[in-house]
Parts: C-alpha cells; structure tokens; sequence
C-alpha cells in the first residue's frame, strides 16, 4: 500500500498522497521495531546483564519511533508548503481510489493491533508480588505507569495514517468539486500537524520513563501513608518504571520500634506493581541518642 501511494502520488500529482505513502513506510518500520523490541525483550528477560529486567525495551522503541514521526511530520509540511507555492495539476480519478484503499489498509491494520496482548520481558521472581496474594485489598500502578509504550507508538503510527488518509480524501474531494487545488497541500500540512502533535506527546511519555522520573504519584502518596500510618517516617523514597505495570522501589524509613526490613515488605505486599523493592530501615534509639541502620 505504502509503494501503491507514493508511485500513485508522483505519477497523479497528489503530493498528500505521497505524504501518505512516506508516512505509511515509517508506519511499516515501527511495527517493524515494535515486534524486534517484544521478541529481544522476551530473549533476555531473565539476562543478570539487565538488573531490573528488559521491560523498558519498549518505552525505547516507542521513543525511537516518536523521533521518526516528529522527521516525517517536518518532510511532509515542508512538501505541503512547496506545493502550495508551487502548485501542480492532479489526477483525481486515480488519486483518490488509492487514498481509499489506503485508508482501508490502515483501518484493518488499527483494528488488528487493538487486540493485541504482549509480555513485557519482564521476570515475576522477586517475591513480593506473591507476598501480596492472600491480601484482600490490591493496588497496581496507574495510568502512564501501565501503559505500554511499545504497542502504544505502533497503534499510533496506524492512527496517523488513518488520519493522514481522511484528510487526503478531503483534501482530493474538495479540490475536484471545487478546483481548490491548494486544498490537497493543505491537508498535507494539517496531517503533518497531528503527526507532530503525537509526535511530541509520545516523546514526553517515553523519555520520563527513560529518565526515571516518577510514573506514578499516587501510589507515592500511598505508599508514604502505608508506612507512617504506625508513626514511622519516610526519610528517602524512589519510585520508578521498570516496565508496563512494573515498578521499582527504594523506601528509605526512620522509626523507633524494633521492626525490620520484612516488616514494611509486609505491609507493602498489597501494592502488587513493585516488582524490586529495596527497604532500608534506621531504628532510632532515643535514650542514648544512636541510630542504627537494617
């Protein structure tokens, strides 16, 4: 479909075609990059190389396929405004057949990838997520923090071409009814907008996950009343994604009872998306004034 728009383009003079079909080849290339990402991530999920698993292959990939999105996004707005510029005849009857047909592919290919469901190459061996099966009450991550990025930057790609595709129909539909030959630029350059825009909140997502930045504030605040609801204090608390619906831990408490590590891992079993949690405790001995560390 991709090489049917792009020939369909040049030959009938349709450059939103064209932006279709280019936009189509990166579509091919991430779907590309998500499966090697699934396939490599499951080979080496229990690697010792990789300390907290190979969960965040995806959110790489996702990342690399946003970057080559935002690339596309720039090449199609800048043929879009040449062609406004520089506008050249079109031939109607064959372009917008192929934008239907491209439009129908991408349909096929969004309601394909809607019923995915994929491991993350992630090892459950660690023990505290079996710790909290007998609990009554559960809590898991939330939002960003379960979202795979993965599947999300290939479900993406489809939907923009989707999109792409609607507005090159309108585009061609409107400049055949009412000779508005700048119309089919235009929607060119209103698809490289929405491109774009996806563009840059797939990039935001992925490269917080990339950089560890805290996925999920929530399950801090709720971990933090977990822990001092007895009195105890939080001195130090790291959160951060290991993986789709995995997170890591390091909870750092100050208390003045007698309560070590298995005590907090207990009390934190209910929260079955800390796949590694490290506890520290510094038990504060008052009346001589020391503090020890467990």
């Amino acid at each position: 479909m991709m090489i049917a728009e792009i020939i369909g383009g040049v030959l009938f003079g349709s450059i939103a075609l064209v932006a279709d079909g280019m936009h189509m080849s990166t579509h091919a290339g991430a779907l590309l990059l998500a499966a090697l990402a699934y396939t490599y991530a499951r080979k080496h999920a229990d690697d010792p190389r990789f300390t907290f698993g190979t969960g965040k292959f995806g959110d790489l990939a996702g990342f690399t396929s946003a970057i080559i999105l935002a690339m596309i996004a720039l090449l199609i707005g800048y043929e879009s405004i040449s062609r406004i510029l520089n506008p050249v005849p079109i031939h109607f009857a064959e372009a917008i057949p192929i934008a239907c047909l491209g439009l129908a592919v991408n349909m096929a290919s969004a309601w394909l990838l809607s019923g995915g469901d994929h491991h993350h190459g992630h090892s459950h061996g660690h023990g505290l997520a079996e710790e909290g099966r007998d609990h009554e009450e559960h809590e898991h991550a939330h939002g960003k923090a379960q979202r795979d990025n993965n599947l999300r930057a290939a479900v993406i790609h489809v939907i923009a071409d989707a999109a792409v595709s609607v507005l090159v129909i309108v585009g061609l539909l409107l400049a055949r009814v009412f000779e508005w030959l700048w119309m089919d630029p235009v929607a060119g350059l209103v698809g490289a907008c929405v491109i774009a825009s996806w563009s840059f909140g797939l990039v935001r997502d992925t490269g917080a996950i990339l950089l560890d930045m805290n996925p999920d504030r929530p399950m801090s605040d709720s971990l933090r009343q977990t822990i001092e609801a007895d009195g105890d204090e939080i001195a130090d608390l790291h959160l951060w994604r290991l993986g789709p619906g995995h997170l890591g831990a390091i909870v750092s408490v100050k208390t003045c009872q007698a309560r070590g590590p298995d005590y907090y891992r207990a009390k934190l079993a209910r929260f079955r998306s800390l796949s590694h949690l490290t506890i520290e405790v510094h038990t504060l001995c008052q009346s001589e004034g020391e503090e020890s560390k467990t």
